[in-house]
């Protein structure tokens, strides 16, 4: 599986790091970044509920 960011939808709200810190995190300009971008087993459940959370559906996991 795969996390994909929508990086224009993106507002840096910090939900998605919250939810999966192992996968992602905002930087020092509230910009996200993606630590992977392949994900399987218990990060897929991550990355799922990182992108469950997001306000703004900047992510999805394919």
């Amino acid at each position: 599986m795969r996390i994909v960011l929508d990086r224009p939808r993106c507002e840096g709200h910090g939900l998605c790091e919250e939810a999966a810190p192992r996968l992602m995190h905002l930087d020092d300009e509230g910009e996200l970044v993606l630590d992977t971008e392949e994900v399987d087993g218990a990060d897929a459940a991550l990355a799922a509920a990182a992108a469950r959370v997001c306000p703004v559906a900047a992510l999805r996991v394919e």
